[in-house]
């Protein structure tokens, strides 16, 4: 068994979901945590300079929002599935809404089909107000 296979079992029973963000570098780069607030798991993006990418307004960078959003997707699945490998992702589309703002960008997920092999996860993320959308994203994972 890998590290992440390991972390992921861990994370799992532990109900620690950041024993997997430490075994993923990018994840680790771009600053993700996680919040628990009730029965539901938000993923955070906390405020970062290295995240920007128009530093006139300043806004995040489309490329850190989209990983933010892609990682959180992938995370849910490996915190929520009996599964031992990261999924693998079959396709993502990413809707930006809004610009992001430096400040925490919060994400939600929602599995909207599972298969035996194949899941489309639903990502919405947002600053302040979850009516207030910075971004949307839909994908498809492999699953084993």
């Amino acid at each position: 068994m890998n590290a992440i296979s390991e972390a992921c079992k861990r994370a799992r029973d532990e109900w620690k979901p950041e024993l997997i963000i430490e075994q993923i570098p990018y994840a680790q780069l771009l600053g993700i945590e996680t919040l628990m607030m009730g029965d539901e798991l938000f993923y955070v993006l906390p405020p970062s300079k290295g995240n920007v990418g128009n530093p006139t307004l300043p806004a995040l960078h489309g490329g850190a929002i989209g990983g933010f959003l892609e990682f959180a997707a992938s995370l849910h699945l490996m915190m929520t599935l009996p599964t031992q490998v990261a999924p693998r992702v079959v396709d993502i589309s990413v809707d930006y809404v809004r610009p992001g703002r430096l400040e925490p960008l919060y994400a939600l997920c929602t599995v909207v089909r599972q298969g035996r092999k194949l899941v489309n996860v639903s990502v919405n993320c947002w600053h302040k107000s979850r009516e207030e959308s910075v971004a949307t994203a839909r994908a498809h994972f492999l699953v084993d």
